[in-house]
């Protein structure tokens, strides 16, 4: 498994075949054979970065910040597929850093001019935030032309929801050998070298395509996920993957649709089954109400509605009851600022759910894929609520807000191909 992620640094141009595509990787000179995989930004906070990366040897691998006298040591091991995750506190807020990764021995292993990141500002701080939201990627020549615009972008955050890779399988070698193929894409490497990226997963990398919580062999991919991610956190008590984080005015909900769907009854309806599980609902409805972000944004793999191509059951609308569940405590609560995003299904839609009588306001649904070129024209189902679809290969979203004086005083979604040509835009405040 080792040699896949090593192609992309042995100074020639190597192709990688995965799903029918190809896409040549090649050598950062200022890499080494030694590190194969990254270096990745991570959760990025106002004082504090994760650093993810992948080695080709065991040992202990340190990661210094110019401007920062702390160094901080990480230890690669098989036992977690020779990943690391390095956490660096004690940085100050909307500051740029340089930093560089060394062996045991002090060879810089990577460092250079681009390899930095940017902590982030105070959350009531002016700013111009770009999000970027994309789903159902391949290692192939279309895709890395969408990483590439995106870094032309000047993105802030990336935000991943799922089949990212397509895996399909639970055998845990298999999970790590697909996500180090992912993570060897050049084009990829050098946007995520310094942009932050979080991630979710969808059914293709949870590890069967519509699969949900009745999979034998989840955990194994989640170990998988968790190597292979340097999310600020993974679901609770050893159970799933959700996780949230705020930026600016802006705070994630990164939801888990995969692990418990169906497993358990609903915590709404009797005799229902539910889609995210009581603890994932509970993490949930508490994290809305304490949150002080003026736009919370609810991000899955999968869509919030039930129109899609014909007998794809893996949606929302398959759990109704949860979601207007969902509609019913952001009323309750007077949780303001709601935002659904979704992908999965090979086009990019923008919904406007009648949710009035129960949330006290309409709720925008902005779905976003493919990132490959894989359009599914079935998808285009018919929906009361629908204003914009759109059958666009190689397609991302950007959320842009602005924020001045502490007011949010733009939202507005833009949805892209990877030759940088707007296709929709739609601004979200009334």
């Amino acid at each position: 498994m080792n040699k896949i992620c090593k192609l992309a640094t042995i100074g020639l141009l190597v192709p990688i075949v995965c799903c029918c595509a190809t896409v040549l990787l090649a050598e950062d000179p200022h890499t080494t054979r030694e590190l194969v995989c990254g270096p990745f930004i991570g959760h990025v906070e106002a004082t504090r970065v994760r650093v993810w990366a992948r080695f080709a040897n065991p040992g202990i691998y340190q990661l210094s910040v110019a401007g920062n006298s702390r160094r901080v040591q990480a230890t690669a091991c098989a036992a977690h597929d020779l990943c690391v995750v390095w956490d660096l506190e004690g940085l100050r807020p909307d500051q740029k850093y340089s930093y560089a990764i060394r062996s045991e021995t002090g060879a810089v292993l990577a460092g250079g001019a681009d390899y930095y990141f940017r902590t982030a500002k105070q959350h009531d701080a002016d700013m111009d935030l770009r999000l970027f939201f994309g789903s159902c990627a391949l290692e192939d020549e279309g895709t890395a032309a969408v990483w590439q615009q995106a870094a032309r972008q000047r993105v802030d955050v990336t935000v991943l929801l799922g089949d990212t890779p397509y895996i399909d399988s639970v055998d845990l070698d298999i999970q790590r050998r697909r996500y180090a193929q992912f993570a060897s894409v050049a084009q990829m490497e050098k946007l995520f070298r310094s942009t932050p990226w979080y991630g979710t997963w969808d059914d293709h990398d949870f590890g069967l395509g519509d699969g949900d919580g009745r999979l034998v062999g989840k955990q194994r991919s989640r170990q998988a996920f968790m190597e292979y991610h340097a999310n600020p956190s993974y679901g609770e008590d050893d159970r799933g993957i959700y996780t949230s984080f705020r930026r600016g005015p802006v705070e994630v909900f990164l939801l888990d649709t995969r692990y418990f769907a169906a497993t358990e009854s609903s915590p709404f309806v009797l005799h229902h089954a539910s889609l995210l599980g009581r603890a994932q609902w509970d993490w949930l409805r508490a994290g809305l109400k304490r949150s002080t972000a003026p736009v919370k944004v609810l991000a899955c793999g999968m869509i919030w509605n039930a129109a899609t191509r014909p007998n794809k059951l893996d949606q929302w609308g398959t759990y109704a009851h949860e979601r207007e569940a969902l509609f019913r405590f952001i009323g309750e609560q007077q949780v303001d600022g709601v935002v659904l995003v979704g992908g999965d299904i090979h086009r990019s839609r923008v919904l406007r759910h009648d949710t009035k009588a129960w949330a006290g306001y309409d709720i925008y649904e902005l779905i976003s894929s493919p990132l490959h070129g894989n359009v599914i024209a079935s998808a285009n189902a018919p929906h009361p609520r629908l204003l914009k679809d759109m059958g666009t290969p190689h397609a991302f979203m950007l959320l842009e807000v602005e924020q001045r004086d502490g007011n949010v005083t733009q939202l507005q979604a833009r949805f892209l191909d990877a030759a940088g040509r707007q296709h929709y835009r739609i601004s979200l405040l009334d």
